[in-house]
C-alpha cells in the first residue's frame, strides 16, 4: 500500500478535515440531516472557519516550538498588518498575535529543530520592518487545540 501520510497530514493542516455528523447526531441525539444542516449554516456564517487535526508534532518532524515577540520599526507602528500578512504566509508560522506591551506581535514557530528554527530566525526575522525580537522556546506542550497532551 502506498504510504501519503505527509500528503494527507499537508491538506488536514490546510483545513481538509471534516466533522463526523453520525458521531455527533449520536451524543446530542439528533438526525443527522439536523446536524449537517446546522453545520453548514455555522459555516457560511463564518462561525466555524475551518477544521484542523491535532498533531503530535514530534511525530511529523515538527517538534520545535517557539514563541517568538517581536518589535517593530516605530514606522511600521501604525500597519502592522503589513508584516503580519506577509508572516502568515511562511508554514513554519503557526499564528501570530498582534499584542500590546512592550512588544508588538507574537508568533507560534514550529520547526524539526533549532538548526531549523537558526535558518528561520536568519532568512525570515531580520526582514523589513521587524527591528527586535525575543525567542522563548518550549519544553513541552501540555495541551494544544483545546486536548491534553
Amino acid at each position: 500500500m502506498k504510504n501519503i501520510k505527509e500528503n494527507i497530514i499537508k491538506l488536514f493542516k490546510e483545513g481538509y478535515c471534516t466533522p463526523q455528523i453520525a458521531r455527533i447526531a449520536k451524543k446530542i441525539r439528533e438526525p443527522s440531516t439536523t446536524i449537517h444542516y446546522n453545520i453548514k449554516q455555522l459555516e457560511k456564517e463564518k462561525i466555524i472557519k475551518t477544521y484542523k487535526a491535532v498533531f503530535d508534532y514530534k511525530k511529523i518532524g515538527e517538534g520545535f516550538c517557539t514563541y517568538v515577540l517581536v518589535n517593530l520599526f516605530p514606522d511600521q507602528y501604525n500597519n502592522p498588518e503589513r508584516i503580519t500578512r506577509e508572516l502568515a504566509k511562511l508554514p513554519q508560522i503557526e499564528s501570530i498575535d498582534i499584542i500590546e506591551g512592550d512588544w508588538e506581535l507574537i508568533l507560534k514557530v514550529r520547526t524539526k529543530d533549532i538548526d531549523e528554527y537558526y535558518e528561520f530566525v536568519k532568512n525570515v526575522l531580520s526582514k523589513e520592518g521587524i527591528s527586535k525580537t525575543k525567542s522563548l522556546s518550549s519544553l513541552k506542550q501540555i495541551k494544544t487545540e483545546f486536548v491534553e497532551l
